[in-house]
């Protein structure tokens, strides 16, 4: 039985080109250690120089990937997982595709500085839980990020994104339109009454009532402040 043949891929950003142990020649050098180490066929290397892992749309990692599903390679060599990708979904269609137990390709991933080889269960097994890692990491990030907004929203602050209607900016605070107010209280109270959404944005317009930009009243825009108040009030009709 002949060597495995494999292809390896570089990769560096522009931030990270100067920086030691991520240049292009220090992740070739660390491949082809690699291969000679556990008697691996280096067929190629391929490099992407100033690309970011963020997206897979790079000529080299494309050049790579097509040697893997042409069949001139049976595995793709990194010297670390990150400059494969930064992106968990991304990661995810790899080995779907390409490196997990049902994918169509069949091949081998083997990442250096991760120790992975998923020729075995170990080597699946920690590539797996790197990619749940990253994954719940990025989870966990998302959540902190909607508390922390939410208790700037809870104590009267400026979360960003789109002022809401009844209230203007001061500094880091919102702070009540009266005018605004009063037409909240009108909107909250005709549906109350059983007014549709059509019904009340033409009432506002008829009443000569601005919305924040100025213009006409829209369902929407009611229905969005209708959503956004405290009174238990049912959005399901129009």
């Amino acid at each position: 039985m002949g060597k495995t043949r494999v292809i390896g891929y570089v990769r560096v950003s522009t931030q990270e080109q100067a920086t030691e142990g991520y240049s292009l020649a220090a992740q070739e050098a660390k491949l082809r250690a690699y291969a000679e180490l556990y008697d691996l066929d280096l067929v190629a290397i391929e490099t992407d120089a100033g690309q970011s892992g963020k997206t897979m749309d790079r000529p080299g990692l494309e050049r790579a990937l097509e040697a893997l599903r042409a069949g001139s390679a049976d595995s793709l060599l990194v010297a670390k997982l990150d400059r494969l990708t930064r992106s968990v979904a991304d990661m995810a269609k790899l080995i779907d595709e390409f490196f997990g137990d049902k994918a169509p390709c069949k091949a081998t991933l083997f990442s250096v500085a991760d120790q992975i080889d998923t020729r075995t269960a170990g080597g699946r097994l920690v590539l797996n839980v790197l990619v749940s890692v990253a994954q719940w990491e990025r989870e966990t990030i998302a959540e902190r990020t909607k508390t922390a907004l939410e208790q700037k929203k809870a104590m009267g602050e400026y979360a960003g994104g789109t002022r809401p209607f009844g209230f203007e900016l001061d500094g880091t605070r919102l702070v009540a339109i009266p005018s605004e107010q009063d037409a909240i209280t009108l909107i909250l109270d005709l549906r109350e009454q059983g007014r549709t959404l059509r019904e009340i944005a033409t009432e506002l317009t008829e009443r000569g009532i601005e919305t924040k930009r100025g213009g006409r009243w829209h369902i929407q825009t009611v229905k969005n402040i209708i959503r956004r108040s405290d009174r238990p009030i049912s959005l399901i009709s129009d």
